[in-house]
C-alpha cells in the first residue's frame, strides 16, 4: 500500500546522521509545528537533497507519512539563505535561532507566527551587518518566547502589577522565577537581580519593532550582548535547557 503523502513549506532547523548516507531533519513547517523526516541518500555527493535541505534554508518539501519519522520524497529549495550558513558570524548568530525553536515546537502543536517571524528573521540576519548579528539573534529569542507564551514583563511588577515605567535609574530590579520586574515596594518579598536599564530598554524596543525596524538601529555590542545573556538565563529559567549554540555565541570572540 502506498504511503499518504502531503506537501509543506518548511525551514530547516537541524540535521542529524543516521546510517551511511541518510539524514534525519527537523523542520519548522508553515503551521509552526516541528516535523522530523528521514532523507534517504542525503548525504550522498549525487544526492539532489544534498544541497536542498541545508540549514536554515526555506524548502517546499513532498513528505509521505511514516510509522516514527515521516520520509521526503521531493526538495524544492525558495530560501537558501546561503550568507547564514556560510559566514562564521552570521551562522553564529542563527544556531541559537535553530536551536530554540527545536526545543519550544512539537509535532502537531501548531503556531504559525513562529514560521513567519523566523523566515523574516533568517532574511534579515543575511541581510545585516556582522556587527547586528547579535541584535538581531536577540530579537528573534525574546519574540519566540514570547509567541510560545514565555514573555518576559518588562512594564508591570510581577509582585503588585503596577505599571513600572522606564525611567531615569541605572539599574532595574528583575526576577527571572517570578518573570519580570519588580518595584521598590515589592523588592523585599522576591529574590531579584539587578538589570541594566539599557538591556530593559533594548528588549523591550526589540518585542515592539519589526526586523526591517531592528536592521536600521544603532546599538551598541555590550548592550546587545546583555540582552543575549538576559535570554540565555530566560531560556534556562522558564524552557529548562541550556542552549548551546548561544553559549557559543557569548563567549566566541568574533564580534
Amino acid at each position: 500500500m502506498a504511503q499518504p503523502t502531503y506537501d509543506a513549506r518548511a525551514i530547516v532547523l537541524r540535521k542529524t546522521k543516521l546510517g551511511e548516507s541518510d539524514l534525519i531533519v527537523t523542520l519548522l513547517v508553515e503551521d509552526g509545528s516541528q516535523v522530523r523526516a528521514v532523507a534517504k541518500g542525503a548525504r550522498k555527493p549525487s544526492s539532489s537533497f544534498a544541497v536542498r535541505l541545508e540549514l536554515y534554508s526555506v524548502v517546499d518539501v513532498l513528505l509521505a507519512r511514516g510509522r516514527n519519522l515521516d520520509i521526503v520524497k521531493e526538495v524544492r529549495l525558495t530560501q537558501s539563505n546561503a550568507r547564514v550558513r556560510l559566514d562564521m558570524e552570521h551562522a553564529a548568530g542563527a544556531a541559537p535561532i535553530a536551536e530554540l525553536l527545536d526545543r519550544v515546537t512539537q509535532m502537531g502543536l501548531e503556531n504559525p507566527h513562529l514560521f513567519a517571524l523566523t523566515q523574516v528573521a533568517l532574511s534579515s540576519l543575511g541581510k545585516a551587518d556582522t556587527s547586528r548579528v547579535p541584535m538581531i539573534c536577540a530579537a528573534h529569542l525574546l519574540k519566540t518566547l514570547a509567541f510560545v507564551g514565555l514573555r518576559p514583563s518588562f512594564d508591570r511588577c510581577v509582585g503588585c502589577g503596577n505599571p513600572l515605567p522606564v525611567t531615569q535609574t541605572s539599574r532595574f530590579a528583575f526576577s527571572f522565577a517570578e518573570g519580570g520586574v519588580v518595584c521598590g515596594s515589592c523588592r523585599g518579598d522576591i529574590a531579584t537581580i539587578d538589570l541594566s536599564v539599557d538591556v530593559l530598554a533594548l528588549s523591550r524596543t526589540l518585542l515592539a519593532s519589526t526586523f526591517a525596524d531592528i536592521e536600521a538601529m544603532e546599538v551598541t555590542l555590550p548592550t546587545s550582548f546583555g540582552v543575549l545573556r538576559f535570554c540565555q538565563q530566560w531560556v534556562r529559567e522558564h524552557v529548562n535547557t541550556n542552549l548551546k549554540s548561544l553559549d557559543f555565541l557569548l563567549t566566541c570572540g568574533l564580534f
